[in-house]
């Protein structure tokens, strides 16, 4: 590395009291980490009730173990006692400090995720299928900070860089020892760096839970709010509706009124039904320009408007247009509904399409086979059956739940802010990529 490359290897956002330390250093990973061998152990070799040894699997690292790893904190499987594990050197025991590695994913994002082992509550732990383990010579690093490093987006674009294969992406200890590691020699900077973004996932793990929280109290009142199944009366219900008696069967044609419209001229764009996007409570996907599309007739949607895709209903492909969709256009695949405000309330419709038992029974109508083979009849649509209470506890209930909708977005939002927040600082508190090309 040349000398001027060494003056920019500095991150564009460091503390005050660290301005004036100099430069980061630079060495490649292999003169500042040992690597160990690990055990390859599937799942089926694991459990959960007992043993004397706990053992990472790569899965875990892609989907729930945090960045600096807390043994008592995770739920860790166990080796089966049935299983050999006398071969395995001391040395290849996992020790407070030590980085796992993920070496296989099928997506870009995880390959080469990792995790510092930062607290093993003195026990005994090995690192397992599909997991590379380093361990950092000296003390050169805090406890920590690797942790933050390996998550940086100088070290994340180089272990994409460097990973390989088509559907099963894989690194190696080789490739990954390769790499160019850049830090402040001043352990107290480290400390500061950790301190920052320890507190921030401090934060970040506090709106998760807020957000699963309110996700499950949102379960559990549509469990309540709703009759279960061989019920006609909720077990949970506001007091002014308490003597109102049972929920009525209502047919859909008694709450819905087919829409004819004419046919529209091309607009800036349509809509169409996602496959899976009710998952997630939406449906209603925007493409730019409708001409690209071969559809012979093109209607306009409007709000409130409930949409129904004939092709894949099967897997819930029904939807409510929201005030943003009015105007888009939708194809004759995808027949349109208007609300008999005397019978039914949109919002909470919204909730019975989403229901388990309302997918299901789309599926039953469908005919057999697969894809566009299964195409559903309108008139057996409209004789689909639902539980329907009066349009005032419908209204009720739907304000309720549409008020814990907003909440929940309004939290998820806060979640995405500070997420992004830590994504700017894992840019910004570490050099560039640019810099870390000078290499080793």
């Amino acid at each position: 590395m040349s000398k001027e490359q060494k003056k920019t290897a500095v991150p564009r956002l460091r503390f005050p009291e660290f301005k004036n330390a100099g430069t980061w250093s630079n060495e490649p990973m292999r003169m500042l980490f040992d690597f160990f061998s690990t055990n390859s152990f599937s799942r089926d070799k694991l459990n959960y009730n007992g043993g004397t040894v706990k053992n990472i699997h790569y899965g875990d690292i892609h989907t729930k173990f945090k960045t600096l790893f807390k043994l008592k904190e995770e739920v860790v499987p166990f080796i089966n006692e049935s299983e050999s594990i006398e071969r395995i050197k001391p040395e290849c025991y996992c020790v407070e400090g030590d980085m796992v590695f993920a070496d296989a994913s099928e997506d870009l994002d995880d390959i080469g995720k990792s995790i510092e082992l930062v607290d093993l509550n003195n026990e005994k732990l090995l690192s397992g299928l599909h997991t590379i383990l380093a361990r950092p010579k000296g003390k050169t690093f805090a406890l920590g900070f690797c942790g933050y490093l390996f998550k940086s987006t100088p070290m994340r674009s180089q272990i994409q860089k460097e990973s390989q294969g088509a559907k099963v992406l894989g690194i190696s200890a080789k490739k990954i020892a390769a790499m160019s590691l850049f830090f402040p020699e001043d352990k107290n900077e480290q400390q500061k760096i950790v301190d920052c973004l320890l507190s921030l996932d401090d934060l970040i793990s506090a709106q998760d839970d807020k957000v699963g929280t309110l996700k499950n109290y949102k379960k559990s009142l549509l469990q309540q709010l709703f009759p279960q199944e061989g019920e006609t009366v909720p077990r949970l219900r506001f007091s002014e509706f308490r003597k109102s008696g049972d929920w009525k069967v209502t047919e859909l044609n008694k709450a819905l009124t087919p829409m004819v419209r004419e046919k529209d001229k091309p607009k800036s764009s349509y809509l169409r039904l996602g496959i899976r996007s009710h998952m997630k409570g939406t449906f209603l996907k925007h493409d730019e320009d409708p001409k690209t599309n071969a559809m012979e007739t093109l209607f306009e949607v409007q709000e409130n408007d409930l949409i129904l895709s004939i092709t894949f209903a099967w897997e819930g492909a029904i939807a409510i247009a929201k005030k943003e969709d009015h105007g888009a256009l939708v194809s004759h695949r995808f027949p349109t509904y208007i609300f008999n405000h005397e019978v039914a309330v949109c919002d909470f419709f919204r909730y019975i399409i989403l229901a388990p038992n309302f997918v299901f029974n789309l599926g039953l109508i469908s005919p057999g086979g697969a894809g566009r083979n299964r195409v559903m009849s309108k008139g057996d649509f409209l004789k689909l059956k639902v539980l329907l209470p009066k349009v005032d506890e419908q209204r009720k209930i739907a304000n309720l739940l549409t008020s814990l909708d907003e909440n929940i977005e309004l939290e998820i939002q806060k979640l995405s802010v500070l997420n992004s927040h830590k994504k700017g600082l894992l840019q910004q508190l570490f050099p560039a990529l640019s810099i870390a090309k000078g290499g080793n």
